[in-house]
């Protein structure tokens, strides 16, 4: 997919582009041991055409062709966390199409719910020098741009490798390496919350045609084996909790506003009997941080943030009632009612209300993630985004509850919020953003 210079949706990323290396590397093009077909040859079995446009996608000659004036978002059925994505695919001259990865199934651009890696005839004309680095073939499209020089001419099949392992995303175009990146070198704060999609665990793999004609054919994948260790931070992650005890957790002695006027006597005096209660409500049972009293009292990160990504599990009853509090103001919300969780609860002016409904069954385990930077925030909620801007591509602003008049503070600590119900959280990770 491709935006023109001075189209109002396009992102730009600065100097984040600036981390990536962008040379050609050739490697082997390796076996295909462990490796399925996504696609027979004949059918469109097994995928789901989404927004179709024009006649959509057909097959000719054992492959999925993209119709000239025609496409949409075709998924395959089937999700996948990490793997290795092999295919062919044939341009013509200007060509223009998307191959999504990790990507809900829906209309709309998977470039920002998802990801796309771009599939495009980028040397042709019709793009002039109007192309930005990240428009370029292979590229995450937005996010980071792929080398050029390795693709063949228009009308000849090229092979494709894209390798999806946690965070790091690479791209082999005919025996060259031309991106090789970690998503956790992503730094500017317009690019991700542009693009919450790059974040997502798991997703769809498809193709996003763009009224062009593209052909794909061999479309084989093999998964990669993903272990989680309840509480071991993933990479580039710190973990909040440590599944034994609460080292690291204390009990909060009064709001923002209150604690600033706090003499420091009175604060310690404060800040003792808030840990008292926090010890005879929070405990750990499981290798979880567990809810057990009948007090409304938060638990608190020892150490102020500022930017960052947090990811947390969590796990409420029917009734159930929690929130998290960013920069120490409330709240995400992690409720049962029919609405959803991830919501921004004391919202006034700007949203408050989860986008979609994304909880599982009270009494199993939830993912969060959110991300904080600046004023802006989005929430995932098991891989859907549940707050994001989606019109102006950007977090939704959160508002100061303490002090209306004023912008959310700059630091402060994360909160586990707990009424009158039993909570449990772990896998509390945070990943700070300069």
């Amino acid at each position: 997919m491709i935006r023109l210079k001075g189209v109002a949706t396009t992102i730009l990323i600065g100097a984040a582009c600036a981390v990536f290396t962008t040379s050609c590397t050739t490697v082997p093009s390796g076996d295909d041991q462990g490796f399925v077909p996504l696609f027979d040859g004949k059918s469109l079995d097994g995928w789901t055409l989404l927004g179709q446009k024009g006649d959509g996608y057909v097959v000719e000659d054992g492959a999925i062709v993209c119709t000239q004036g025609g496409g949409g978002n075709l998924f395959y059925d089937r999700q996948f966390s990490d793997f290795v994505l092999r295919l062919e695919f044939k341009l013509k001259p200007g060509s223009n199409n998307g191959i999504a990865i990790r990507a809900p199934k829906s209309v709309g651009s998977m470039a920002y719910k998802g990801m796309e890696i771009q599939t495009l005839d980028h040397f042709h004309e019709r793009y002039g020098d109007r192309l930005k680095p990240f428009q370029y073939h292979g590229s995450v499209y937005g996010v980071i741009p792929a080398a050029t020089g390795a693709l063949k001419p228009v009308g000849q099949w090229n092979r494709q490798e894209i390798r999806c392992q946690g965070r790091r995303i690479t791209v082999t175009l005919n025996g060259a390496v031309i991106l090789d990146a970690d998503l956790n070198n992503v730094i500017d704060h317009e690019t991700i919350l542009a693009h919450p999609g790059m974040l997502r665990e798991s997703g769809h793999i498809g193709f996003l045609g763009h009224n062009d004609w593209v052909a794909y054919r061999n479309i084989r994948v093999k998964e990669l084996p993903k272990a989680r260790i309840d509480n071991l931070a993933p990479d580039g992650f710190k973990s909040l909790f440590n599944g034994r005890d609460l080292t690291g957790w204390k009990g909060v002695p009064g709001s923002p506003p209150e604690v600033a006027k706090m003499s420091i006597t009175e604060w310690a005096e404060k800040q003792v009997s808030a840990d008292e209660i926090v010890s005879t409500n929070w405990v750990v049972l499981d290798g979880a941080i567990t809810h057990i009293g009948k007090e409304f009292f938060n638990l608190a990160t020892d150490l102020d943030y500022g930017n960052f990504e947090l990811m947390a599990d969590w796990k409420l009853y029917e009734g159930g009632d929690s929130g998290i509090y960013l920069r120490g103001s409330p709240q995400v919300n992690l409720w049962t009612v029919p609405e959803g969780s991830g919501g921004l609860y004391n919202n006034k002016g700007n949203l408050n209300k989860a986008l979609v409904r994304a909880d599982r069954f009270p009494g199993s385990w939830n993912r969060l993630r959110i991300v904080m930077l600046g004023d802006k925030v989005t929430v995932q909620l098991n891989d859907e985004l549940v707050v994001w801007d989606a019109k102006k591509r950007t977090g939704v602003t959160f508002e100061n509850y303490w002090e209306r008049d004023k912008p959310i503070y700059d630091w402060g600590p994360i909160e586990l919020q707990a009424h009158q119900h039993p909570v449990h959280f772990k896998n509390i990770f945070v990943r700070q953003i300069p």
